[in-house]
């Protein structure tokens, strides 16, 4: 099912984790509206960057598949808001999520994950963005403010 120009549901919900574990990763109904307003969200970070493609590495997670990656208790991905990203052809994780940041796109959140990903994130249908910056270089560091570089 195609929710926007770039972004189907089967994109947003495809977990290597879920299949290697034989957990099934189909939300219920009230996340897939959640889900187009991501594909939205993300045609938005799309274009910040250039309007080169971007791989979701992570999308949607159910709590069981978001239990096995180690996820947040409360993470986004839950809710079918979040979604890990790269975009190699626009430059390193860290260089897109400030270029997602310079954009003033209405995010809840921007992580710069491990030095490997951009985690982004948006609010809820009806509900405001908390804009939050952040970067995480390891768990035992945890969360830093800003988008910053990991050693």
């Amino acid at each position: 099912m195609q929710f926007s120009e770039n972004f189907s549901l089967e994109e947003l919900i495809a977990s290597e984790v879920a299949a290697r574990a034989g957990i099934d990763n189909t939300p219920p109904d009230e996340i897939v509206t959640n889900l187009r307003a991501l594909a939205h969200g993300l045609e938005l970070v799309r274009h910040a960057l250039g309007d080169l493609p971007i791989h979701v590495s992570s999308g949607y997670r159910s709590p069981a598949v978001n239990v096995k990656v180690g996820g947040a208790k409360n993470s986004a991905h839950m809710s079918g808001l979040a979604a890990d990203i790269v975009c190699p052809q626009f430059g390193s994780p860290l260089e897109v999520c400030r270029a997602i940041a310079e954009q003033h796109i209405a995010t809840d959140q921007i992580i710069h994950e491990f030095g490997s990903w951009c985690h982004v994130a948006f609010a809820a249908p009806g509900l405001f963005a908390r804009n939050e910056r952040l970067t995480i270089a390891s768990s035992a560091q945890g969360y830093q403010q800003g988008l910053n570089s990991v050693a």
